[in-house]
């Protein structure tokens, strides 16, 4: 129910324009592409913390799987 509530309220085609201009107006057209580029850093940056932290559950979950070693 509260998905289809939040669906209402995203901008639809015309407002994304809008939205478009006032950031162009805010920033500049020459600081749009230096916004954008640490912007993807910054996702790829969560990206690679996102699959590190996978890589050290699943060995994780391998150490556990191993039978235990008799002495």
């Amino acid at each position: 129910m509260t998905n289809l509530l939040l669906l209402g309220f995203l901008p639809s085609g015309s407002e994304w324009i809008i939205i478009a201009l006032v950031i162009l107006l805010l920033f500049g057209g020459k600081k749009i592409p230096e916004l954008m580029r640490g912007l993807g850093k910054g996702v790829k940056s969560f990206k690679d913390g996102v699959n590190e932290a996978k890589e050290e559950i699943s060995k994780a979950q391998e150490d556990l799987d191993k039978p235990a070693e008799k002495k």
